[in-house]
């Protein structure tokens, strides 16, 4: 896995598919959407810039794509002022990839910074936490829309 960047985000689970299976989700919008943003403009490859949407909370943000190693690597920019992610995939065994998300080159600092990196670990947690459920049991626990339902947030809680 790649040498981490000061200050990150970083977030891991062991999936017990195969390293292929577990890029492709990520790859494809298609998959993406049942454990992650529920919209997606096209499928990811290097030097496009892809449109990811969330319609349950209106928001939306473009991915430019970096890099990708097959079944090894997806890097991205994203969002406003644009932040970096990188995806990587390291195959345990024929069955099981174990995903390292970090997330970096934030531009906040003081307490900004630490509810970005805060905000940022919760939700790449939650992503990882969706996929391994969708990916080896079939479910979409439905984890993003439920993290802040609009009955909780109306409310300023």
């Amino acid at each position: 896995m790649a040498a981490k960047k000061s200050p990150c985000v970083e977030a891991q689970m062991l999936i017990r598919k195969p390293a292929k299976l577990v890029f492709e989700a990520f790859i494809d919008p298609e998959i993406t959407k049942n454990f992650w943003f529920t919209k997606g403009s096209d499928k990811l490859e290097a030097g496009k810039t892809i449109n990811w949407e969330w319609e349950m909370y209106n928001v939306s943000t473009q991915v430019l794509v970096k890099e990708i190693i097959p079944n090894k690597k997806i890097s991205i920019d994203w969002g406003e002022p644009a932040t970096s992610v990188d995806f990587e995939f390291q195959s345990i065994d024929v069955d099981s990839t174990y995903v390292v998300i970090t997330h970096y080159g934030f531009l906040t600092t003081g307490a900004e910074l630490l509810t970005e990196i805060n905000d940022n670990t919760g939700g790449f947690t939650t992503v990882l936490d969706g996929l391994k459920a969708y990916l080896e049991h079939g479910i979409n626990l439905n984890l993003i829309a439920d993290k802040f339902p609009k009955e909780v947030v109306s409310h300023g809680q």
